[in-house]
């Protein structure tokens, strides 16, 4: 599998499928040959171009039930719940945070925010969305046991680095992503620092990608 970083949370990841999770990217651009889309909450730097690409969208309940009326195929899911999905295993974990859907106008209701647990090709990929720290990210990796985790580093909207070390501890994955930093000033964060004290602290290894470089998943 191929994982691929566009820059805030847009991740693509290519295997047997090749699936977009937050399909949101600054100049606009999306790119071709998408099979799935994958939609942690309702934000508009989250949601993103998800109904100008028009796929098969993963999202939660209530932002699949506003993008079938924008002519979308989705599947809804919630905290806890899971789908196979064109042979691509999902399930829906639990996130800190707010949603609602901007593109729809002021305070329309967009669900509850969670996660991701991708399983495609033998690999299991934790998108944690926005979130801050919590608890049961022990039980994602007890349960779950991702290969790697995406962990938002950003703060102000999310879990800055040191609450990221903690998570990527309670998550137990091998390797750890940060994202959902440096797209604006408000979140602006050195990932670096992030890779030297958690690589220093644990036996974790950090991999920083710039948007649009790649990681192949072994």
């Amino acid at each position: 599998m191929q994982l691929k970083f566009f820059g805030h949370s847009a991740v693509l990841l290519s295997g047997s499928k090749n699936i977009i999770i937050d399909p949101f990217f600054k100049d606009g651009r999306a790119p071709s040959g998408i099979d799935l889309v994958a939609v942690t909450h309702g934000h508009r730097d989250h949601l993103g171009e998800t109904v100008s690409i028009n796929r098969l969208t993963v999202a939660g309940n209530e932002i699949a039930k506003y993008l079938e009326k924008k002519g979308l195929n989705t599947v809804g899911l919630n905290i806890g719940g899971s789908a196979f999905v064109e042979g691509v295993s999902f399930m829906m974990t639990p996130a800190l945070h707010s949603s609602w859907i901007e593109e729809a106008g002021p305070g329309v209701y967009g669900g509850v925010a969670g996660g991701y647990v991708i399983e495609m090709d033998g690999k299991r990929i934790y998108h944690a969305g926005d979130t801050g720290l919590f608890s049961d990210m022990k039980l994602i990796g007890e349960y779950l046991r991702p290969d790697i985790a995406l962990l938002p580093i950003g703060g102000k909207f999310t879990m800055g680095p040191d609450e990221a070390m903690i998570a990527a501890q309670f998550i137990g994955a091998k390797i750890v992503i940060p994202i959902h930093y440096n797209t604006w000033p408000v979140i602006e964060q050195d990932p670096g620092m992030f890779k030297f004290a958690l690589e220093r602290t644990t036996d974790i290894k950090v991999i920083v990608l710039k948007p649009g470089e790649d990681f192949f998943v072994n």
